[in-house]
């Protein structure tokens, strides 16, 4: 079998992706591959404490390799960073990296790209499937996931803290995708076929925060133009118990 690793998130695409390659016959995962904001100390973009990250790995049987990322980093940065990384993996006889990606073109392009550079080939297990399908085939399966991240200027911060459940599909504005595709929301995933154990929390304060970043064109791998933006996120803080 083709020796492979995960990028974990430590949300559902990530968990869906790892049952289903660890349900074919091709690919051998062996190492989860997780980016942390060094600022904080929690996982990249959902905001969750390294303690949970840990007993997520436990629960899961895997080894943990983290990439410690700047909270302000650039893309250039960024590249830099997850190139050491990979060549690192690379060197321990990885061939694969599994990602959870499910319909954005420019990103797997970018990572096909960026893996090109090192030799690693990327898989995609959700690759253009239905999400409506996907979130329900990531319930029927007992999944439990809990949203701990949403992009405030796409939804509601009331959906932030809520579990992933049939009623939060069904209260979910018609306009945003079930698996928060294009950055809606972010979950972290505490219980299901995978796991060898519920990673046991308690549910936190709620905070808001609003970011307002430059990107010129050496640091931004999708337009071509300069670009200011701000994005305002609401996370839901998770206390290990």
């Amino acid at each position: 079998m083709k020796k492979a690793y995960i990028n974990w998130s430590s949300g559902k695409d990530a968990a869906l992706s790892l049952y289903k390659i660890r349900h074919g016959n091709e690919f051998s995962v062996e190492k989860l591959v997780t980016t942390v904001n060094t600022e904080v100390n929690r996982i990249s973009m959902h905001g969750v404490r390294m303690e949970l990250l840990h007993r997520q790995a436990a629960s899961l049987g895997l080894p943990l390799q983290l990439i410690p990322l700047n909270g302000a980093v650039s893309m250039e940065e960024y590249n830099t960073s997850m190139k050491e990384a990979t060549y690192s993996l690379l060197n321990k006889g990885f061939t694969h990296s599994i990602f959870g990606d499910i319909f954005l073109e420019d990103l797997r392009e970018y990572r096909d790209e960026q893996l090109e550079l090192t030799g690693l080939e990327g898989v995609y297990p959700l690759w253009k499937e239905n999400t409506t399908s996907l979130m329900q085939e990531f319930l029927k399966l007992g999944f439990k996931a809990i949203v701990v991240c949403t992009n405030s200027k796409l939804l509601d911060d009331s959906f932030c803290g809520r579990i992933i459940n049939e009623d939060f599909i069904k209260d979910l504005p018609e306009e945003i995708d079930l698996c928060g595709e294009n950055g809606e929301f972010h979950s972290f995933v505490f219980d299901g076929p995978i796991f060898k154990n519920p990673v046991e929390f308690s549910v936190g304060e709620k905070v808001e925060r609003k970011y307002t970043a430059k990107s010129s064109k050496k640091d931004n791998c999708f337009k071509d133009e300069e670009h200011d933006w701000d994005t305002e996120f609401c996370y839901c803080d998770l206390l290990p118990e």
